[in-house]
């Protein structure tokens, strides 16, 4: 025993004294090659001492944080949060494994897990050159699977807080995410009233602060049917509203105006259509009263769409000189339909058409597909658009199922349907703008999807 316990520490400061060298080396590096990342290290060491010691407020304070790091976009920030929450979850899945502790799933967990399994056949099949442009595209692979796997990571993360807050609180806690892109939004919003340009908050696009203003619209909005103090979220309301569209998304306007009409279906009332159609008719009036919206009313004007003089072929000339956004996306369609003729089984692979120099013998226009239909399309081919519409349908037929089955007039059946509308208008949004990539919206969608499942009642 004593021989042991010699051997124990004699080895013990040795194993310090090679991770400290170790960290020393790193930190040093980090120091004179990038400092930012030393920092960002630096940073991390207390947040995961808080992640095992603090894990509710750890993972509700990280949910609440993302909403406002796309601004550091440049600085890659949002994708070394990825990363770092993905470690962190499977660290602390494993730990609970070892330990003999219960995980906390559902069926849907398990489905999705598969899907995103299944969207690993394209990098697979990028090394062993199977698809249409080549393996120097299988960085661009990876880097849209490592997306998805986030995504997943986030709904295991999110279950396994179940059975330790209520629902209700951790969405109530959520709407502090809103406080940064609602400020910087509002002053983007002053500053615009002379330069006439779009807000995006701390997005990156405002086509991204759309997709997260458009769920914490249908949040607020369910909300606002049990509370007891209604002006504050009326209030609330209103100033989501006024930023949705100063945003100067048209397709926004097309998605609310979706989610509106189905919101009310399951009590449809004379007084309810008449409302919402009210409500839709003010926010584009707002819309197009604006400078921008009167230039982008006029671009529609010069469609296919609403005038019969130019047909498809006639867009597509037109889109080289009238910078009409509109004849724009008909003709990228165009080109990136012929490409996949020519890989129509399996495509081009994940994220090749999200704007990177391989897209460039995609189509003339080196930006993303900006309809998701068509990236799935020529990114997975007809595989990958039939798994990508069964994933979305399986979506929507899980959130009928737990709406049937939730009681009635309960939370968690209303919150069920307002997910289940706002899932429908981003199916309808994705057919004009890159709605899957909107990476921020969907940690949030994920987290509000998970905890539409949990047993509402056994946590009351």
């Amino acid at each position: 025993m004593l021989t042991n316990q010699r051997r124990h520490s004699s080895v013990l400061p040795l194993l310090i004294g090679f991770v400290g060298a170790g960290v020393g080396i790193v930190a040093g590096y980090l120091a004179g090659a990038k400092p930012l990342y030393l920092c960002l290290a630096l940073v991390a060491i207390p947040l995961v001492i808080l992640f095992f010691t603090r894990f509710e407020q750890a993972v509700l304070g990280l949910l609440i944080l993302r909403s406002s790091l796309d601004v550091f976009s440049a600085q890659q920030i949002p994708a070394a949060f990825a990363i770092a929450l993905d470690v962190l979850t499977l660290l602390y899945v494993t730990i609970k494994l070892l330990t003999r502790q219960p995980i906390q799933t559902d069926w849907f967990w398990w489905f999705f897990a598969g899907w995103v399994i299944l969207q690993g056949i394209w990098p697979i099949l990028c090394i062993l050159g199977g698809l249409g442009l080549g393996a120097f595209t299988l960085l661009d692979n990876i880097r849209e699977w490592t997306r998805l796997f986030s995504w997943l990571m986030v709904y295991l993360l999110v279950m396994q807080l179940r059975e330790r807050l209520h629902p209700e609180k951790i969405i109530s806690l959520l709407f502090i995410s809103l406080i940064p892109p609602m400020i910087l939004g509002l002053m983007q919003q002053l500053s615009s009233l002379l330069s006439h340009v779009r807000i995006h908050g701390t997005f990156a696009h405002a086509n991204n602060f759309v997709l997260y203003l458009l769920l914490f619209i249908a949040l607020t909005c369910w909300k606002l049917r049990s509370a007891k103090q209604h002006w504050y979220w009326i209030l609330l309301l209103g100033l989501l509203a006024n930023l949705y569209v100063a945003t100067g998304a048209v397709f926004g306007l097309v998605m609310l105006a979706t989610f509106l009409l189905t919101s009310i279906l399951p009590k449809l009332k004379l007084s309810n259509a008449i409302a919402g159609v009210i409500v839709i008719v003010v926010l584009a009036a707002l819309f197009f009263s604006t400078d921008y919206g009167r230039e982008r009313l006029n671009q529609i004007m010069q469609t296919p769409l609403l005038n019969s003089d130019i047909d498809i072929s006639r867009a597509i000339v037109l889109s080289n000189s009238d910078f009409n956004s509109f004849n724009w996306r008909i003709s990228q369609w165009h080109y990136l339909l012929q490409s996949w003729q020519n890989s129509p089984l399996f495509g081009y692979g994940l994220g090749t058409s999200n704007g990177f120099p391989n897209y460039y013998s995609l189509s003339p226009y080196p930006v993303p597909a900006h309809n998701d239909y068509v990236r799935a399309l020529v990114e997975g081919g007809i595989v990958g658009l039939v798994t990508f519409v069964t994933f979305i349908v399986i979506q929507g037929l899980h959130l009928l199922k737990l709406f049937w089955h939730a009681p009635g007039e309960s939370n968690q059946r209303d919150l069920c349907w307002v997910l289940l509308a706002v899932l429908i208008a981003t199916t309808v949004g994705m057919l004009t703008d890159n709605v899957w990539s909107g990476t921020a919206f969907y940690f949030y969608w994920w987290t509000t999807y998970a905890i539409a499942g949990w047993n509402w009642n056994e946590l009351q």
